[in-house]
């Protein structure tokens, strides 16, 4: 299928590795313009080559960026300039005890998880409207519906881009502009295999086994989705194809959510 991508351009944040890397990988080879990002110069020069080598003419750059710093933020908007689809990938999560999360924690992940995607949509949204064409996607998550005990502040973050996205679609009425949210489930990035000690201490198979006997319990997947299971439903939504969707929370979560809606 072709989902008319061809010269948009579009940023990622996040995207030097997981769910964000795999967004970015898929839209470049849907034939779109890809801006990356990732926090170190490093990091972004190695996404860059295995994107590049991976996909034939590939038309993607990079710039770095540190989401908790403001002015690097206002950097990055100055340097990519005018987009006609933005992805707010970036986040942190970490698992700790609510008594044992100190407030400059609550503050920390909302800076990066949440205020990184409305500083961003507040700068590229004037120009979508103005072109009357544009896509903004937040990467929320399950979490967002089925707080998570064990990390309290990240899932707090993630139900507040579910109600800053819904609120900024809001303000597309009548345009060609659309604002949507994905909620992947638990899912095998960089991060999960690093915290679950995958391939060093535990097999895959072991700690999907556990994982979902005792954590997502309600999974109806039953197993950890792939990185581009979730990048090929934000490649539709990023789409023209997908122009009636908007103001959504569209789910990637396996089932783990227990309702039809």
């Amino acid at each position: 299928m072709d989902l008319k991508l061809t010269n948009k351009k579009v940023l990622v944040t996040g995207s030097t590795k997981g769910i964000g890397k795999a967004i970015a990988k898929t839209l470049v080879r849907e034939g779109a313009e890809v801006v990356i990002n990732g926090r170190s110069q490093e990091s972004v020069e190695a996404a860059l080559c295995d994107i590049k080598t991976s996909v034939e003419n590939a038309k993607i750059s990079g710039i770095p960026c540190d989401f908790s710093k403001p002015k690097e933020i206002e950097e990055l908007i100055a340097v990519t300039g005018d987009v006609d689809i933005l992805i707010n990938n970036v986040g942190i999560f970490e698992p700790k005890d609510f008594l044992d999360i100190p407030n400059e924690d609550w503050l920390r992940f909302f800076e990066i998880n949440v205020m990184s995607g409305v500083r961003l949509s507040k700068s590229f949204l004037p120009y979508m409207l103005k072109q009357d064409w544009g896509r903004i996607i937040f990467i929320s998550s399950e979490s967002g519906i089925n707080i998570p005990v064990e990390m309290v502040h990240y899932g707090m973050t993630k139900t507040a881009q579910l109600a800053i996205s819904r609120g900024i679609a809001e303000t597309t009425k009548g345009t060609q502009v659309t604002v949507n949210a994905i909620l992947p489930g638990p899912t095998l990035s960089e991060g999960v295999k690093e915290f679950a000690e995958i391939g060093e201490k535990n097999s895959k198979k072991e700690v999907e086994k556990e994982f979902f006997k005792t954590e997502r319990p309600s999974s109806l997947l039953q197993r950890f989705a792939d990185p581009q299971e979730v990048a090929n439903m934000v490649a539709y939504i990023s789409s023209p194809l997908s122009s009636a969707t908007n103001g959504a929370a569209l789910r990637v979560d396996g089932g783990v959510v227990k309702t039809a809606f």
